[in-house]
């Protein structure tokens, strides 16, 4: 990456892109004055047309000439981008899980243009794709695309009705650039309170995070609508605040509440005292605009990144590895034999682990929907194939304790 790094400060150093913009100013320059002079006496015609020649092309020289030193750094620049990052071909489709299901990318595409706010970008993608709705084949290993029990009616023809999704995202994009733009915590807090239940009985904190930021604007000096003041009545407004509004969340965040009361006896000196990180948080604002926008996609049954996003991420994480598996089994003339898990080991980060893996202790084998864990009365967790193979259908003892049990006293595990 060094030698990146090199060739873009070389770029940027023989920038003299300001030079060839006054050139072409003065080019056309010259053309809009002739063709002033020849619109007022049509007779100059040639005569302006012949003096306008040398000057302009002297002046498109120039121009060129200063363009030189960037084409010859951009030149540079691909060069080492080349070297950097080698052309290789894409891994074969073989194993494209699906293919047949293109209507299901649609759906992915459309979703990610709505999640985000690209509403007219996706209002003309979805209305082509009605217009023209691919047409699937089934492929080996995946369910049959013809079948409704494969996925659910509106995704099998790769439409859906957007109407809604664009006003409830059109929602969320006002309230976020509120609070991101405007420092206006009104519309999120009035969100919040109108779901106050429902986010209650998720756990979330979201309405008590948009308060708590409420209350420390007012201690620090904005008003209701964001702006800083320069009032030295701050904790007063902030006082006033908390006991009109923190009575709700007395129970679950007591503490909290004390503390941000507590600052005030420090407030003519808040930025060395204890409390600070709670009045000076420059993150402050973007952690409550993700926590919002985490909550408002949970509601309506929606991760908070798109999982177009996360899909093409992900994919471009493993794409190496998968390139040199694919390069191995070309040299040693091998296939790839598993259907449902990749044959080799993706190293993703840990944000992009999203399900629990159980390994059975008796078996040593990961468990699947065919071979699920079992959990049995004394606690401990086995994989069904072998709770099947030690009970036999009678009482068994646990091979981890003394404990003794029936299979069908066994409970599924959902992970």
């Amino acid at each position: 990456m060094d030698d990146l790094r090199e060739q873009i400060e070389l770029l940027e150093s023989s920038d003299n892109l300001s030079a060839s913009i006054n050139d072409v100013q003065k080019a056309i320059d010259l053309l809009v004055a002739a063709r002033a002079k020849i619109a007022a006496d049509p007779q100059t015609a040639p005569l302006t047309l012949a003096k306008l020649h040398d000057p302009l092309k002297k002046t498109m020289e120039v121009a060129q000439k200063d363009l030189k030193p960037i084409y010859s750094g951009l030149n540079k620049y691909s060069r080492a981008l080349d070297k950097k990052f080698k052309d290789k071909p894409l891994p074969a489709a073989e194993n494209d899980a699906l293919s047949s299901h293109p209507q299901l990318i649609n759906r992915a595409i459309a979703m990610h243009l709505l999640r985000e706010g690209q509403f007219s970008v996706a209002s003309t993608f979805i209305d082509e794709a009605n217009r023209n709705p691919p047409r699937p084949e089934p492929t080996p290993g995946t369910p049959n695309p013809y079948l409704q029990e494969a996925c659910s009616k509106d995704a099998m023809h790769g439409t859906f009705n957007s109407e809604k999704l664009q006003s409830q995202f059109s929602e969320m994009y006002h309230i976020l650039h509120e609070l991101r733009q405007q420092r206006n915590l009104g519309p999120a807090i009035e969100w919040a309170r109108d779901r106050s239940g429902v986010l209650e009985a998720r756990g979330s904190n979201l309405e008590f995070e948009l308060c708590r930021l409420k209350f420390v604007c007012l201690f620090v000096g904005r008003d209701e609508g964001g702006a800083i003041t320069e009032s030295e009545d701050g904790p007063l407004r902030a006082w006033a605040y908390a006991r009109s509004e923190f009575a709700p969340f007395q129970n679950r965040y007591s503490r909290d509440i004390q503390k941000l009361i507590g600052a005030m006896a420090f407030w003519p000196n808040v930025q060395d005292s204890p409390y600070r990180r709670y009045f000076y948080n420059d993150s402050a604002w973007e952690e409550v605009a993700a926590s919002f926008t985490r909550e408002f996609c949970s509601l309506l049954g929606l991760s908070a990144d798109s999982p177009l996003y996360i899909a093409a991420t992900a994919g471009a994480i493993a794409l190496p590895t998968l390139l040199k598996l694919q390069n191995i089994m070309k040299e040693k003339r091998t296939e790839w034999t598993t259907q449902n898990e990749l044959p080799v080991e993706i190293p993703l980060p840990p944000s992009y682990h999203f399900h629990s893996i159980f390994v059975c202790p008796v078996s040593k084998e990961q468990s699947t929907d065919q071979n699920p864990p079992m959990m049995m009365p004394c606690g401990h967790v086995i994989a069904q194939e072998s709770l099947n193979k030690l009970s036999k259908g009678a009482r068994f003892k646990c091979p981890y304790c003394p404990g003794e049990s029936h299979p069908r006293d066994a409970k599924k595990v959902f992970l």
